[in-house]
């Protein structure tokens, strides 16, 4: 149980530190004109992350047809997008998220959340329903650290700085791990 625990807070922190950079700024909006507010965010990002495990996990049971050894090679898809984050230029003209309730967070949380998809999926499809019921319990749990780390993040304005800095490398890298991970683990079962 604790090797579930452990790899269920590394997922997470991998496939989420993209959306610590999208709440610190929620959270900063909100201090500085009270949209949207603080209960919003929080709702916001429970939802659209039970979503997101909803849906990987209705795709990871489609999966079942595919044989083991097989399904572990959907961990080229997250290793690819890390590839792909650390080789693509980045062009910085991106627009920041606008959100102004729980839909609209909740909103973001999703169209952020392909790289979620792409990890949960071959997750979910591996570890099995006891490992599967741990690692929602340890992503219900961090949401609440991310969104408490958020918040006290949104109120230093130099911190946000450092970790947009830092997200571009360090969350291509992570899903590269994240992707080998699960290619070896699906090769020794």
């Amino acid at each position: 149980m604790g090797e579930s625990i452990g790899t269920a807070a590394a997922v997470f922190a991998g496939t989420n530190v993209d959306d610590i950079v999208i709440l610190t700024v929620l959270f900063l909006a909100s201090r500085a004109g009270g949209v949207p507010r603080p209960w919003q965010i929080v709702a916001g990002q429970y939802a659209g992350i039970a979503i997101l495990v909803a849906v990987s996990a209705v795709a990871a049971l489609g999966l079942t047809v595919v044989p083991d050894r097989w399904a572990g090679l959907l961990g080229l898809v997250p290793f690819g997008m890390g590839v792909w984050g650390l080789v693509r230029k980045d062009d910085g003209g991106e627009a920041g998220p606008v959100a102004s309730g729980v839909v609209s967070v909740a909103g973001v949380t999703l169209a952020n959340g392909a790289d979620n998809i792409s990890v949960y999926t071959p997750m979910f499809r591996t570890i099995g329903p006891s490992a599967s019921l741990v690692t929602i319990a340890v992503f219900a749990l961090l949401v609440a650290v991310w969104c408490a780390a958020a918040s006290w993040l949104g109120s230093h304005k130099k911190i946000i700085g450092l970790v947009e800095r830092s997200g571009r490398w360090l969350v291509p890298m992570v899903f590269m791990v994240i992707g080998a991970v699960i290619v070896v683990e699906s090769a020794f079962r």
